[in-house]
């Protein structure tokens, strides 16, 4: 199932608020100044397109997160090159947590944690629209026609056969008592 452009733009704009709130967010948690409103616009617009591009059909958890992972390493680099200083004591782009296994295990929890959460609105969107797509068809295709009347034949005088001893080609024969657990 393909994706039309509104669909595309729709899925590109959530993947792109959630990459720039959760950029920003981790960058000032991280003790980063805030970045400024160019580099946000900048972020977003790249991102969106990005996304936009790729959202032509559904992707699976772990493309996703590797999505997810190169966006937050774009935005990384461009939030620590544009920052607004804040009043703080610490210079543009060094982080009180600094680049150390701290910050890389972060962004680790963040994208894993984030990717699954995206991925999960993944299959629950395209899941909807597979049954919605099901019912339209369902609801579009042609009405049947009424069936034939069953018109009674004329039974013949004929000895009456005993079914006994047949057994039908699908049917399961479970004769006994039922089988209980043994403790």
């Amino acid at each position: 199932m393909r994706a039309r452009l509104p669909l595309r733009l729709a899925r590109a704009a959530a993947f792109s608020v959630v990459c720039v709130v959760l950029g920003v967010c981790a960058h000032r948690f991280a003790g980063g100044t805030g970045p400024t409103p160019g580099a946000l616009a900048v972020g977003g617009t790249v991102i969106m397109a990005a996304s936009a591009a790729l959202a032509g059909r559904e992707r699976s958890r772990a493309a996703i997160t590797g999505l997810l992972a190169g966006a937050q390493l774009f935005l990384h680099l461009l939030l620590g090159r544009a920052t607004v200083p804040d009043g703080l004591a610490v210079p543009p782009h060094t982080h009180r947590l600094g680049v150390d296994v701290g910050m890389v295990a972060a962004h680790l929890v963040a994208t894993l944690v984030t990717g699954w959460w995206l991925a999960r609105g993944e299959n629950a969107l395209w899941s909807l629209l597979r049954r919605l797509g099901a019912s339209a068809l369902r609801l579009l295709a042609p009405a049947r026609l009424p069936a034939a009347p069953l018109v009674p034949l004329p039974r013949a005088a004929a000895a009456p056969t005993r079914l006994t001893g047949r057994v039908l080609r699908h049917a399961l024969v479970r004769r006994g008592p039922p089988v209980l657990p043994a403790f």
